[in-house]
């Protein structure tokens, strides 16, 4: 079985009270036990892990290598700037998939920039939860 880390980076704890005109009424709670449902109809297991720290977040990067086959990201801002992340990204052996709620390159200047997306094997944007989906399935088929 194929096991998968869905990770999600700062303020996404606070899905379905921020902004729910931009990013919907859907709490992580509800992705995460969406997500886990559904890799598990594909045959793979998931393991789901939220931060707001930036050091949490490479630390569970580091952890994934030789632990999981593939990597459901949503950094959050961190998406835009942190190149901390993206070094993590890109030191591990772990194809990951940068994931979006909202189609950034439809908002605001500053985030239609993903330092990350180059280090990923594919950005899902736009398509709410159903991304979180659509990237199991982009890992589960490679």
């Amino acid at each position: 079985m194929k096991k998968i880390l869905v990770l999600n980076g700062p303020n996404l704890n606070l899905l379905g009270v921020r902004e729910p005109d931009v990013y919907g009424t859907v709490t992580l709670a509800d992705i995460e036990r969406e997500v886990t449902e559904y890799a598990a109809g594909r045959g793979a297991s998931v393991d789901c892990f939220q931060s707001n720290h930036e050091g949490a977040l490479i630390d569970k990067l580091h952890e994934a290598r030789g632990a999981y086959e593939g990597i459901v990201y949503n950094p959050g801002a961190h998406t835009h700037y942190s190149y901390a992340l993206r070094d993590a990204v890109s030191s591990i052996d772990v194809p990951t998939v940068e994931v979006h709620l909202s189609d950034i390159s439809a908002r605001e200047e500053f985030r239609r920039i993903s330092v990350i997306a180059p280090v990923c094997v594919a950005q899902i944007k736009g398509k709410g939860k159903e991304g979180y989906k659509e990237a199991v399935d982009v890992l589960l088929a490679r």
